[in-house]
């Protein structure tokens, strides 16, 4: 049985993740506020990433690093101060939790490493700036690391576009919110955590054996398409 370090899995995505998971491998979660789910394969340690040691691990054969932010103004209103508080959580974050669980990883069981990007990326929008900022970072991070780390380990992020979870609450807030966020995409939908945490599954299995440095974009269309 593989055991997976998943670093914010109590909310969203995150939470969809261990789902997907405890049925089969040992989880170890790591968050601020403990998880809705009880389960004998989930072991649970409070820790806020950004000011909080990391928790000792003796084992581990994935790393998979969740906290994110949208923190959407005009680029006028943000400070310096928004800047480096989306960086320390999104980039700086998945950093202290790789350098920390590096050591355990390369022992494992054919490791893998994801971390989590954005469409917003690729997709210029307006008042996306410091989190795309960050982002990029997290996507030059994977190509690097990619890079270092082959053959011993893969890494790799997931882009996702709009997702249905507390995150993103202000975005999905009312039925006309809904509506005009299914008809940006041309697939007239957005994405399900549950969606999400499926490419997660697959990026850290051995379906995945032969994919490292890659950046996926679960956009439903939004980057790619113009119809």
């Amino acid at each position: 049985m593989k055991t997976i370090i998943i670093v914010g899995g109590s909310k969203g995505i995150g939470k969809a993740i261990i789902n997907s998971l405890i049925k089969y491998c040992n989880v170890i979660n790591i968050s601020r506020s403990i998880p809705e789910i009880s389960h004998n394969n989930l072991t649970h340690h409070k820790c806020d990433i950004t000011i909080n040691e990391l928790p000792n691990i003796d084992a581990a054969d994935a790393l998979i690093y969740c906290p994110g932010s949208i923190n959407l103004k005009p680029f006028s209103k943000l400070s310096i101060n928004d800047f480096k508080s989306d960086f320390e959580i999104n980039l700086l974050g998945a950093v202290k939790a790789i350098q920390k669980y590096l050591p355990i990883l390369k022992n494992g069981s054919k490791p893998a490493i994801v971390l989590f990007s954005s469409v917003a990326t690729k997709l210029g929008m307006p008042y996306h700036a410091s989190i795309a900022v960050a982002k990029s970072g997290v996507e030059g991070l994977v190509k690097s690391l990619g890079a270092e780390l082959a053959p011993i380990l893969r890494i790799n992020a997931i882009a996702p576009t709009v997702t249905n979870t507390p995150l993103a609450s202000k975005l999905l807030r009312n039925d006309r919110m809904v509506e005009n966020i299914t008809e940006r995409h041309p697939l007239k939908k957005f994405l399900s955590p549950e969606e999400v945490a499926d490419m997660v599954e697959f990026l850290i299995s051995n379906k995945a054996a032969s994919i490292s440095g890659q950046v996926f974009e679960m956009d439903c269309g939004i980057v790619n398409f113009k119809i």
